[in-house]
């Protein structure tokens, strides 16, 4: 069952090496990230499944020891989703960006707490299907955690990715409550063409964590909520 998840976003430029220049605007949101880490730790899980969104092609299972890379970002830094299993053929299928995001912070924290996985979700995933694929997930072993990536809209400010929707600040406001309160419903509730209108690539993994959790019972808390760049990040734990 899950007894453990922390939700981050999951954008490049949490990567020093990828920000260059911009990198201490983004040093709240990195140190909540890896206060989240602390809390999946405690809970000793036996499996660790970090779920992020993706685009068409990428979405999947990423073995144990999955390599990804940054330098379609202008930086040669690469990472490795966990180790491999001792008798596994190395995993041919570099990481997608949010994933490899997600490993850059676990080899920052020095994860050895269990095996991790990795699970593309495609971003225009149907929320039954996520739902029904979060479900899955939490019937892997008797104890499982999720380190869940994704970003809230990209539509906060006139000079953000999507430029200015004056919804978006109320999407991101509902889906952090959502997330900071372990609100399984609320969660499973986004409205899914909304959130594709406001470039809120979160959604999908989001309403996975909903469905492992459904029966959970688990609490959240909020860690961190803000838009630089005009674009919502949320870091909140589940335990």
């Amino acid at each position: 069952m899950l007894v453990a998840a922390a939700v981050c976003p999951c954008p490049p430029l949490l990567v020093p090496e990828v920000a260059a220049g911009a990198g201490p605007e983004l040093d709240a949101a990195r140190n909540a990230c890896l206060d989240a880490l602390a809390v999946l730790a405690a809970a000793q899980p036996e499996l660790l499944v970090v779920t992020g969104p993706t685009g068409p092609g990428e979405a999947g299972v990423y073995a144990p020891g999955s390599v990804g890379s940054f330098a379609g970002f202008g930086v040669g830094t690469t990472v490795r989703l966990g180790e491999p299993a001792a008798d596994a053929d190395a995993p041919v299928r570099p990481l997608p960006p949010s994933l490899a995001v997600a490993a850059w912070l676990l080899e920052r924290v020095r994860w050895q707490g269990a095996p991790v996985e990795g699970l593309g979700v495609e971003e225009t995933l149907p929320t039954e299907d996520c739902l029904a694929g979060g479900a899955g997930l939490s019937s892997r072993a008797e104890r499982v955690a999720l380190l869940v990536m994704g970003d809230g809209s990209a539509c906060r400010t006139v000079k953000a990715p999507g430029y200015l929707d004056e919804r978006a600040t109320g999407f991101d406001a509902a889906a952090a409550r959502a997330l900071g309160g372990a609100d399984v419903a609320a969660l499973g509730a986004i409205d899914a063409s909304l959130a594709h209108e406001l470039k809120a690539a979160g959604r999908a993994p989001w309403q996975v964590l909903a469905g492992a959790a459904r029966t959970a019972g688990l609490d959240g808390r909020l860690l961190y909520e803000d838009a630089p760049y005009g674009v919502g990040y949320t870091v909140a734990t589940w335990s």
